[in-house]
């Protein structure tokens, strides 16, 4: 029988609830045990696609093509099991899922409300991200309910797994709520009121924690532990300190030393091998001893909120621990570079990244990155838009094409070498069609496509015969100009099996020692226990630049 973890937050948001799920279940799977992490997100928004990464972060995006929360990737880092649409839900998609029901019927007639309609197509959900009653049903799952108890959004979320948590009995679930401990500083000390308060309002929805994880910047002294405790109803060891880590792989270590698995392994009566974090151990001194360093320019627009390229941040930080070095990474905002100011800027710099964006704003400022990286032979990888500058760099600078953009920021480019693809094939196999009057949300490529790489190119060195990995986007390079680009020396080293789309583009060696450019979002399968071939091989080049070998 699967057994629930449920993942609560108070006071604050951001505090880590990702982290500590994805810790947790780290833990967990190092006992032996068949774990899931399923995200409930209380926004109506049916998926996370069409929002601004200023307010919501990184989409990350599953093997199956679904647009979900980050959190998933910090699972998908942490644990071996791969995330699939069914381990992330949100407000959004249940109302959606109940209005269909409504409308055909199913509901004999009944008056659809929150209790029991919503709050039990919720369970369904959570069971179906579960797995439970297929061949995929895990031992444990642990489910992390997003915004903080008091939000009205979260009401129903929560009063879904109270339910849930009485029909499960006894011993089949168990609750951990994170919580926020300020540090005053005129007063001298971490004041535990708030963290009473976030679990006072728990209990009234009818939630006992069993487990209270508090976040600070230091960590919690015994007498804060005890006061905590007596005013929580939480037993003593059920109170655990999380206070800052210089690197977030540092928590499972953290978590298990205060005894959190055992306390959740007793409460569920899990009888397994003791916990084995050799790996995690090993990581972190590699973290903490590495042999050298390099410096990677990533030119974006949505700097000001590191959270937009979380898998990028990790992905290249994996690759520094594969290679032995720290990354060191610098975030320039491409609106504020130009033709005269690019050299100044990126100069100095071993690597140069463009990630992944929509919009036109901020896109001359990368056009100037790439084509910068160009001349100057510095290690260059464009991801997605990414890719996209650099096929828009090459036509006006090297194709002739003068006027060459991209139909996203000028609808009416004489010259369209990127442009939107009106039919093409997901993740399943199946046709998609789509025109610019379509709908944003759930309307782009998404999802693990496979595609043919060209012999003798860098993407063959990297890749092999074929590379299969996850996409986001909605506009393609345009195959009417693909002719013309190959004849000014740019290298098409990977092609859809289908539709023959742009997937890699590169340079060739004998011109760049590294310059790629990939459609698709590599990032997304990183992990830190091998990195991704391809970051691994930037982050080479990049040394290369600086003078050093792995």
């Amino acid at each position: 029988m699967t057994k629930f973890v449920f993942v609560t937050g108070g006071v604050v948001s951001s505090l880590g609830k990702g982290i500590a799920a994805a810790s947790l279940a780290a833990i967990l799977e190092s006992r032996g045990l068949k774990v899931t992490l399923i995200k409930l997100d209380p926004y109506i928004n049916v998926d996370p696609g069409t929002m601004s990464p200023f307010q919501h972060g990184e989409v990350f995006v599953t093997d199956d093509g679904a647009e979900t929360d980050l959190d998933l990737g910090h699972y998908e880092r942490f644990i071996e099991t791969r995330m699939k649409q069914a381990n992330n839900f949100t407000t959004g998609r249940i109302y959606q899922s109940v209005l269909e029901k409504e409308r055909r019927g199913d509901y004999l007639g009944k008056t659809v409300q929150v209790i029991p309609h919503v709050t039990n197509e919720i369970q369904e959900f959570i069971k179906r991200g579960a797995g439970i009653g297929t061949p995929d049903a895990v031992q444990v799952a642990i489910c992390e309910i997003g915004g903080t108890v008091g939000d009205i959004e979260s009401l129903p979320f929560l009063e879904a797994v109270r339910q849930l948590s009485l029909k499960l009995g006894p011993n089949n679930s168990a609750f951990v709520h994170l919580s926020y401990l300020p540090w005053i500083a005129a007063a001298g000390e971490l004041k535990t009121k708030p963290t009473q308060h976030t679990v006072q309002k728990l209990r009234e929805i009818g939630i006992q924690p069993d487990a209270l994880l508090c976040r600070a910047d230091r960590a919690i002294p015994q007498d804060e532990k005890e006061k905590i405790s007596l005013f929580t109803n939480v037993p003593l060891w059920g109170v655990i300190s999380m206070p800052d880590v210089d690197t977030i792989y540092k928590v499972p270590r953290l978590l298990h030393e205060q005894g959190l698995d055992g306390l959740i392994c007793d409460k569920l009566r899990l009888n397994t091998r003791p916990a084995n974090l050799q790996r995690w151990d090993s990581l972190v001194h590699k973290i903490n001893h590495p042999k050298g360093s390099v410096r990677i320019a990533m030119v974006g627009k949505y700097v000001d909120l590191s959270d937009s390229y979380k898998s990028v941040n990790e992905a290249l930080r994996h690759a520094g621990l594969v290679n032995g070095v720290q990354v060191q990474i610098s975030y320039i905002d491409s609106e504020t570079l130009t033709a005269q100011t690019v050299a100044e800027r990126l100069a100095g710099f071993d690597g140069v990244l463009v990630p992944g964006g929509f919009g036109s704003r901020g896109v001359e400022g990368k056009i100037c990155a790439a084509r910068y990286a160009r001349e100057s032979k510095t290690p260059y990888l464009g991801i997605c838009l990414g890719m996209q500058v650099a096929t828009i760099e090459y036509a006006r600078h090297k194709a002739g094409l003068k006027n060459a953009n991209s139909t996203e920021f000028d609808a009416h480019t004489p010259e369209p070498v990127i442009a939107l693809i009106d039919e093409w094939e997901d993740a399943d196999g199946s046709i998609q069609k789509r025109d610019a009057q379509s709908d944003l949300g759930g309307t782009m490529r998404l999802g693990a496509q496979t595609s043919d790489v060209q012999p003798g190119t860098l993407a063959h060195q990297i890749y092999g015969d074929t590379v299969t990995e996850r996409h986001r986007h909605r506009y393609e390079a345009n195959t009417k100009y693909l002719d013309k680009l190959r004849e000014a020396g740019l290298v098409i080293s990977a092609l859809t099996q289908r539709e023959h789309l742009t997937e890699i583009i590169e340079l060739p060696q004998s011109e760049h020692p590294w310059f790629i450019g990939v459609q698709f979002h590599p990032e997304f399968k990183s992990t830190p226990w091998a990195g991704h071939p391809l970051f691994n091989a930037f982050i080479r080049a990049a040394m290369q630049r600086h003078g050093q070998t792995a």
